[in-house]
């Protein structure tokens, strides 16, 4: 069942930081190869529960094969966490929820799903594939700064002008339908000092989180697990990103800090007793041991973020 190819990372680190009871009901965001999933089954008893979400079709097929009945698969975005709670009744009985924000090997891998620069294929990068429309599309539609804005932001690409321009003046020869076609306009116009990164990493990344709108899930996410935690709950991310990484470090900073209250100014010891709600506990934050980089490369960027729900 466990795939070989696909290693997920910082797996004992982020299940640990769970600090799973035997009893409790847990939420695994993004299900990918199920690496998150087996192993929080390993750690529940009988009454445990564990409901995985993944918006990718062919994760949830693999989700499909675990027999259990502690176990349900949800096919949906995350992002949607108050529905998916309010459906299957577990608002506020969640005693934990794990986050994966990495693309899985099975995504980058596959060729008809466009992600990598490394295999041919068409380029869609949909998360996906049912929902929005494919990178060869908003290409197609997109203008020069459309597309330099996204390559900068979401990718903090240092050549994004000159990657933008050459993808204006390419599509407006043909149209960019393939991985390998867009890879080679961005070769094209990066300067190839020797790198440990290929070149065309950043601007993938970038229109794959453009794409599947992952900044915007994250947020959305966010704004809403305070109001669905049980006392005591656990929340742990991995991301992968910078700008991702910053969005949960803000909102685990802004919930974590005691209000300052003006001196001098007549409130209520309810008022202040309210603005006291809503308390996450912050712990360290996790990065990958050298071993794990050496085995692997792809985990050097990955940050595991924890924070304890506090009634």
């Amino acid at each position: 069942m466990h795939n070989q190819l696909h290693q997920t990372i910082l797996l004992e680190e982020s299940i640990q930081s769970l600090n799973i009871k035997k009893n409790g009901i847990y939420i695994d965001c993004t299900f990918g190869y199920g690496g998150h999933s087996h192993k929080i089954l390993d750690k529940l008893g009988k009454k445990g529960k564990l409901y995985a979400i993944d918006q990718d079709p062919c994760s949830v097929k693999i989700a499909k094969k675990i027999v259990d009945c502690r176990f349900t698969i949800i096919h949906e975005n995350f992002s949607n966490i108050d529905t998916i709670c309010k459906t299957y009744n577990i608002k506020k009985k969640i005693d934990g929820i794990i986050v994966d924000l990495g693309v899985s090997t099975m995504q980058l891998m596959s060729k008809h799903r466009g992600f990598s620069f490394n295999v041919n294929g068409p380029l869609d990068m949909r998360m996906n594939p049912q929902k929005g429309i494919s990178a060869t599309e908003w290409i197609k539609k997109s203008n020069t700064k459309t597309i330099y804005n996204v390559l900068k932001y979401f990718g903090e690409e240092k050549f994004a002008k000159k990657i933008a321009l050459s993808i204006t003046k390419q599509k407006s020869i043909k149209p960019i339908t393939t991985t390998q076609e867009l890879a080679q306009i961005i070769y094209k116009n990066t300067t190839q000092k020797k790198q440990s990164k290929n070149p065309a990493t950043k601007s993938f990344q970038a229109i794959r989180i453009f794409i599947n709108q992952e900044l915007h899930a994250i947020t959305m996410f966010l704004k809403k697990i305070l109001k669905i935690l049980n006392n005591k709950s656990r929340i742990s991310i991995i991301s992968f990103h910078s700008l991702e990484d910053r969005i949960i470090k803000n909102f685990m900073n802004q919930y974590s800090k005691k209000p300052i209250i003006p001196t001098g100014i007549p409130i209520s010891e309810k008022k202040i007793h309210k603005m006291y709600k809503k308390k996450l506990k912050i712990f360290n934050k996790i990065k990958p041991q050298y071993q794990e980089i050496q085995k692997n490369p792809k985990s050097r960027s990955a940050i595991l973020r924890t924070a304890e729900f506090q009634k």
